[in-house]
């Protein structure tokens, strides 16, 4: 299979799926904060909780943006990959980072007593970001994009840089 290897790294690894553990776990635990807040009977605390959960995510879905639009120009034109990337770039930058956008801004005069459409906002921002979620992994995993061209199940880890004569398959 022909690979595409990443254009943002770090150390060695494509920084866009390392980033965007951020905004993921901070709008399901906003989920989860909505749901005790809705649930609950509507104590504040968890309100709060949540509009900081849904602050956090934004901004990591902002910084996770950059390295993900990098490796996607990088994608040459004209190929499945190249579609799927524009998808999941614009559901995840455009969809979901707006509904979660506007949730924020609903839930901002009174971060402890959300509006319902605050509420239901993030929930669809959820949904859509489990569709697109899936579209990230069907690029990487089915696509090959941001897989080093030298990946397999003995690789040397990235950061071993073979001495001449030797394979690299000797580092852990």
């Amino acid at each position: 299979m022909k690979t595409m290897e990443s254009r943002a790294k770090v150390l060695g690894h494509a920084s866009h799926p390392m980033l965007i553990v951020v905004p993921l776990g901070m709008f399901v635990g906003a989920l989860v904060f909505d749901g005790l807040f809705y649930l609950g009977g509507r104590d504040p605390q968890w309100a709060v909780v949540s509009y900081w959960m849904v602050v956090t995510g934004l901004i990591g879905g902002l910084v996770a943006a950059v390295p993900g639009w990098v490796d996607w120009f990088a994608i040459p034109s004209g190929t499945r990959a190249k579609t799927v990337g524009l998808v999941h770039g614009l559901g995840n930058g455009v969809g979901v980072l707006g509904l979660y956008g506007a949730s924020w801004y609903l839930r901002r005069p009174d971060p402890a007593n959300p509006p319902d459409l605050a509420l239901l906002l993030s929930a669809v921002g959820f949904v859509l970001g489990g569709a697109t979620a899936w579209l990230g992994a069907e690029l990487i995993e089915r696509l090959g994009v941001s897989v080093h061209p030298g990946a397999h199940p003995d690789a040397p880890n990235s950061l071993t840089h073979p001495a001449p004569g030797r394979s690299g398959q000797e580092a852990i």
